[in-house]
């Protein structure tokens, strides 16, 4: 009963539209001020900052200085949200990771390395196949730095936007409207089109949504079935993590350092729809298999217990 947990501190509505509102403050307002000011002083950068041109801000920076100061933003977001559940709602940490009597680790790493030996061998088997699309990158210094930052802050970025999504506004909608679908269905769709800013957008056009909306959709349901972030945690990290390290472009948001370019014209074709159709429910047989997953309508659309009869069943 994960949506439950929320139960085990304050859950007044109210609470959750302060907490809502003070978490995108910080995260959107307040965290990109380191950034805003490393632009503002470059020649050009007030200029690049009115556009919001990622790419210019990039170039202006150094793509390793304006990986850093925008993943800082998503610290500062998760640091707001512990602190929103901690203070504002009175809940512990843990309840909003997980149902479990702690949080199982395992689940995340099992998770993490599943999707990134998958994303690997993806990445490995179309370079090999379509090698004229690629550009070999590395460069040792600015790899390794890329790496530190990558793998010290892309874990706290990916964690933060599960913790809003698949935990917080998740337990929250499910509280109000006292169901499961809704939450569901609300931060996938939200998930998908927060992404709608995204340097790929432009280039590939709005069909990319549906991988990120899709992708809001498997999280969010390894969540609700799972009764906790872990799985969701592991494969987000490991997701990003790979696109930092393995293959940027100019067109990416995360066009930086990595071992490959992709120097291709960039396509929406059926390779961003693969994972979607096909790769994500493999992935939730897989899952349902590993632990024991039963019960998916009642989890997935089922009614969220009242209070009462959750602090019932809990005694």
């Amino acid at each position: 009963m994960y949506i439950e947990q929320a139960y085990k501190g304050l859950v007044d509505s109210w609470r959750y539209i302060v907490g809502i509102l003070a978490i995108f403050i910080v995260w959107q307002a307040l965290g990109p001020i380191p950034l805003v000011a490393a632009v503002a002083m470059k020649e050009g950068g007030m200029s690049a900052l009115m556009k919001s041109d990622m790419g210019l801000m990039s170039e202006l920076v150094g793509s390793n200085t304006f990986l850093f100061l925008m993943l800082i933003t998503f610290v500062f977001a998760l640091i707001a949200i512990f602190l929103v559940v901690k203070y504002l709602h009175k809940q512990s940490i843990k309840s909003l990771t997980t149902s479990r009597s702690k949080v199982d680790w395992k689940r995340v790493a099992f998770s993490f390395l599943l999707w990134a030996s998958i994303s690997v061998i993806f990445v490995f088997v179309d370079i090999y196949f379509s090698p004229e699309n690629y550009e070999y990158n590395f460069q040792l210094v600015p790899f390794i730095t890329l790496a530190i930052i990558s793998i010290a802050l892309i874990p706290l970025q990916t964690s933060m936007e599960e913790y809003l999504m698949r935990g917080y506004m998740m337990q929250g909608l499910g509280i109000i409207t006292k169901n499961r679908w809704f939450p569901l269905v609300f931060t996938s769709l939200l998930f998908g089109l927060m992404h709608i800013m995204n340097p790929e957008v432009d280039k590939l056009g709005y069909g990319i949504l549906v991988f990120y909306i899709g992708t809001g959709f498997f999280l969010g349901i390894i969540t609700l079935m799972d009764e906790g972030l872990e799985l969701a945690i592991g494969f987000h990290a490991a997701n990003n993590l790979t696109a930092a390290l393995l293959v940027t472009a100019d067109w990416t948001a995360f066009s930086v350092d990595s071992l490959y370019r992709d120097i291709s014209e960039p396509v929406l074709g059926w390779d961003m729809l693969v994972p979607v159709f096909v790769v994500f429910p493999v992935l939730l047989l897989i899952f349902s298999k590993k632990y024991d997953w039963t019960n998916w309508k009642e989890k997935l659309a089922g009614k969220v217990l009242s209070q009462e009869e959750f602090l019932k069943l809990e005694n």
